[in-house]
């Protein structure tokens, strides 16, 4: 039996999200039409509401509502510090270790050639401004470590060097109460190979 035509474009509609196959896609419709339909009206109601009010954030390209989001019109931030990274979620993710104070700019992406991303995709000419604007005296590259993070992280830095900006990387290595025996070889090595001073 075929299923009706919008449980159909439900489901096909739920493959978008990450990780989601037909089965999954599937699961999710009948779930949402038998058992929660009120679920499925909030999420129906959010996603507009999302869709209707979030946007770019006009100095940082994250999302915001307002032509500024909350981190860019603080005046409690570092302004002398700017730190790149590829997604709004990295972005979160810094913001929840609580260890740094300075601003954000984030790629929406990373350089990947084969694909077809190359610069203006990831907005580096926005990146290049904000950069340059006078205040920034450091820009903390906090891309991935995947090989387009860190092609990424290596061209934005060539860029950004040439224009007389201090730039640093993000450390890696051991993950804290991390075992030496539960950790892979290439971030051991990476963590021999940057060791500091104690």
């Amino acid at each position: 039996m075929k299923a009706p035509s919008a449980l159909a474009e439900l489901m096909m509609a739920l493959r978008c999200l990450p990780g989601v196959g037909p089965k999954s896609a599937q699961r999710m419709a009948y779930h949402l039409l038998q058992r929660d339909q009120a679920g499925a009206s909030r999420l129906s109601g959010a996603l507009r509401a999302a869709l209707d009010r979030i946007r770019h954030c006009e100095k940082c390209n994250s999302f915001a509502e307002e032509a500024l989001c909350d981190l860019c019109s603080s005046t409690r931030r570092d302004a002398r510090l700017l730190c790149v990274v590829e997604s709004p979620a990295d972005l979160l993710m810094i913001e929840q270790t609580q260890s740094f104070r300075g601003m954000y700019f984030v790629l929406a992406g990373v350089l990947s050639p084969l694909d077809g991303v190359g610069p203006k995709e990831i907005h580096l000419d926005r990146l290049l401004i904000r950069a340059t604007d006078g205040a920034v005296n450091e820009v903390v590259l906090a891309t991935n470590f995947t090989a387009e993070g860190e092609a990424t992280a290596h061209y934005v830095g060539e860029l950004l060097t040439a224009r007389g900006l201090k730039v640093t990387r993000i450390a890696r290595g051991l993950p804290v109460g991390g075992e030496l025996d539960h950790v892979d070889i290439g971030t051991l090595a990476q963590a021999v190979i940057e060791r500091r001073a104690v």
